[in-house]
C-alpha cells in the first residue's frame, strides 16, 4: 500500500509539474504537453495497480500510455519547431514499424516475449525513444528535448531490466521518466518545442522513397511468408502493423500534397499581386493591391490588422522597433502577444533604388504567429514587389517633374516675372533667370531657400504664409548681391498635393516697377506702401 502511495505522489507530482510549466511559460501550443501529462497519469495508474497486485489491469494502462505519448510527440511535428523534419520522421517511423513487425513475427514469436521480457513493452519503448531522439536532433541543443530523451531511455531500461531483476532498482527507470518529463515542462526551453517554424518541402530523394516502399511492402510480405508456411499465427499483429504503416504513408503523401498545394496558392497569389502592382499608378493603388494579395495568401481571420506605410516618418511607424536604424535585410518580429498572435514587420526597402524613395516604409501585419511564420518568406517577397512598385512610381514622378520643369523653363525663360518652384521646406527647386538678374547675382547658392534671399525682418511673415494652406499674396524685401534691398510682390500657389509639382509655385514681381511708379520716381515714401499693401506696422520693415 505504501508503494502505491509513493507511485501516486510521484506520478501526480510529475503531471502537476507539466501543467504548471505550461501555465508559467505559455508555449505556442499547450496540447502536446497536456497529452504528455495524460500519459504520465496513465503510467501512474499502471504503477499503482502493479503495487496493489493487479497486473492484468496495470497492463492495460501501460499500453494506453503509449497512445497519448505518440499523439503528443507527433503533434510536436505538425506545426512546431521540427515541422521541417516531419517527412523524415514519418519515413523513419514507418520503417521502424515494419522492422519491429519482422522482429515480432520471426524473433519474439507467439508468446510475445523474449525470455521473461515483454516484446510489446520493448517495441513501444523503442518507438518512443526513436521519436524523442528525432525531436532532439531536429531542435538542436534544447534542455527540454534532452530531458524527454532521458525519460524515454528510462522507460526502455526498466522494460528490459524489470522482468530479469524485479525490485526497486529495476523500477527506477519509471522514476526517471516522471522526474525528467516534469522537469522538461518546467524548463524555459520547452517553449521552443512548439514554436512555429516556416515549412519547407523536403526533397524527394530515392533512398527515402525506397525506405518508404520497403515499409509499405513489409506487412503483406510477412503475411505471405506465414501463409506459405501453412499457418498465419500473427494475423492481428500483421494487420495492426500494416494499418500503422499505411496510415503513416498516407500522412506522408498528404503532407506532400498539402505543401504542394500551398506553394501553388502562394505562387498564384504573388503572380496576381505582381500584375496589380505593375499596373499601379499611385501609392493608393499599391496599397490596395497589397491588401488584396494578403487576403488571397492568408487564411480567413488569420490577420488582425494590416498597416501599409510608405515612409518611416509616418505616425503609424513611430512605435515600431527596428525602423530607422539602417537598411534592414529582411523582416523581423516586433512583438508577441499572449494569445498566439504576433507582429511581423516587412520593410519596403530596396537598396539599389533607395535614392528614389529614401523614406523606406514597412508592411506591418498583426496575426497568428504560426500562419505568419509559415508565410513569412511569401510576405517578404510581396513587400519587395510593393517596394519596387513604389520606387517605380517615385522615379516616374521624378521624371515627370523634371520634364515639367524643363517645359516650364522653356515657356517662361524670357518672362519678365520671376517664377520660383520651392519644396515644402522652402528650398528652391527651380527659379527663372530673371531672379538672378533682379538680385544681381550670377548664380544662386546650392540648395538655397527663400530665407537666404529674403530680408531677415520679412522671414517670419513669409514662413507664416507658406504654413497656411491655400494661395495668397505677400510683400517682402529681397537682399541683392550688393546688400541693397528690392521690394517684391509674392504670389504663391499651394500645389503640394499635385503629383508632379509637390511644392509651391511662386511668382515675384518687382514692386518698385509694377506698382505706383510715378509715386516712387518722384520721391514717394516707401515706408507707407508696405503698411497699406501688406498690413504692416510702422516699424520700417521695408527699406529702399
Amino acid at each position: 500500500m505504501l508503494r502505491a502511495i509513493e507511485w501516486a505522489v510521484l506520478g501526480i507530482g510529475s503531471a502537476a509539474a507539466i501543467v504548471y510549466g505550461v501555465r508559467r511559460h505559455r508555449p505556442a501550443r499547450i496540447g502536446p504537453w497536456l497529452l504528455l501529462a495524460g500519459a504520465i497519469v496513465a503510467s501512474t495508474a499502471g504503477d499503482v495497480l502493479t503495487a496493489l497486485n493487479r497486473p492484468a489491469a496495470a497492463v492495460v494502462f501501460f499500453y494506453v500510455m503509449f497512445v497519448p505519448v505518440t499523439w503528443a510527440l507527433l503533434r510536436l511535428t505538425r506545426v512546431g519547431a521540427i515541422l521541417v523534419d516531419r517527412a523524415r520522421l514519418i519515413d523513419l517511423l514507418a520503417f521502424a514499424c515494419s522492422a519491429l513487425l519482422v522482429v515480432w513475427v520471426f524473433v519474439i514469436g507467439d508468446a510475445g516475449r523474449i525470455g521473461n521480457i515483454s516484446g510489446a513493452y520493448v517495441i513501444g519503448a523503442l518507438l518512443l525513444l526513436a521519436v524523442v531522439v528525432r525531436v532532439l536532433v531536429a531542435v538542436g541543443r534544447n534542455v527540454s528535448a534532452a530531458l524527454l530523451v532521458v525519460g524515454a531511455v528510462g522507460v526502455l531500461v526498466s522494460d528490459i531490466v524489470q522482468p530479469l531483476w524485479p525490485g526497486r532498482l529495476s523500477e527506477s527507470g519509471f522514476v526517471v521518466l516522471y522526474l525528467s518529463w516534469g522537469a522538461a515542462a518546467l524548463h524555459p526551453s520547452m517553449v521552443r518545442l512548439t514554436e512555429p517554424a516556416a515549412p519547407r518541402a523536403s526533397s524527394w530523394r530515392m533512398r527515402w522513397a525506397v525506405l518508404l516502399g520497403i515499409s509499405v511492402a513489409t506487412p503483406p510480405v510477412v503475411l505471405l511468408i506465414e501463409a506459405i508456411n501453412g499457418t498465419v499465427g500473427d494475423g492481428v499483429v500483421i494487420a495492426v502493423a500494416g494499418a500503422i504503416t499505411l496510415l503513416l504513408t498516407i500522412t506522408r503523401l498528404t503532407d506532400s500534397v498539402t505543401l504542394n498545394g500551398q506553394a501553388l496558392t502562394r505562387e498564384r497569389g504573388l503572380r496576381q499581386a505582381s500584375a496589380a502592382l505593375v499596373a499601379a499608378a499611385d501609392t493608393a493603388a499599391v496599397d490596395e493591391a497589397v491588401r488584396a494579395a494578403i487576403a488571397e495568401l492568408m487564411p480567413p481571420d488569420a490577420v488582425r490588422s494590416t498597416v501599409f506605410a510608405v515612409d518611416d516618418r509616418q505616425p503609424t511607424l513611430e512605435a515600431v522597433p527596428g525602423l530607422g536604424a539602417g537598411p534592414p535585410t529582411r523582416s523581423w518580429w516586433a512583438e508577441n502577444e499572449d494569445d498566439g498572435y504576433a507582429t511581423l514587420v516587412c520593410p519596403l526597402w530596396l537598396e539599389p533604388l533607395a535614392v528614389a524613395r529614401p523614406g523606406g516604409g514597412a508592411l506591418i501585419l498583426v496575426g497568428r504567429r504560426d500562419i505568419l511564420t509559415a508565410t513569412r518568406d511569401t510576405l517578404e517577397v510581396l513587400a519587395g514587389q510593393a517596394a519596387l512598385a513604389l520606387d517605380r512610381i517615385s522615379l516616374v514622378e521624378a521624371v515627370g517633374r523634371r520634364d515639367s520643369d524643363l517645359y516650364l523653363r522653356a515657356v517662361i525663360r524670357n518672362s519678365a516675372d520671376i517664377m520660383v518652384v520651392i519644396d515644402e521646406d522652402q528650398r528652391i527647386r527651380y527659379a527663372t533667370p530673371s531672379l538672378r538678374e533682379l538680385l544681381g547675382a550670377d548664380d544662386l547658392p546650392p540648395l538655397a531657400t527663400l530665407d537666404d534671399l529674403v530680408h531677415p525682418d520679412d522671414r517670419h511673415q513669409l514662413r507664416q504664409a507658406f504654413r497656411s494652406s491655400g494661395d495668397g499674396v505677400v510683400f517682402c524685401s529681397l537682399v541683392r548681391a550688393d546688400r541693397s534691398q528690392v521690394l517684391v510682390e509674392v504670389t504663391y500657389r499651394d500645389l503640394r498635393a499635385d503629383r508632379l509639382v509637390q511644392g509651391f509655385v511662386v511668382t515675384m514681381r518687382d514692386f518698385t516697377q509694377s506698382h505706383e511708379p510715378n509715386e516712387l520716381r518722384h520721391g514717394g515714401n516707401l515706408d507707407e506702401l508696405p503698411a497699406r499693401m501688406n498690413r504692416r506696422s510702422s516699424r520700417h520693415k521695408f527699406r529702399y
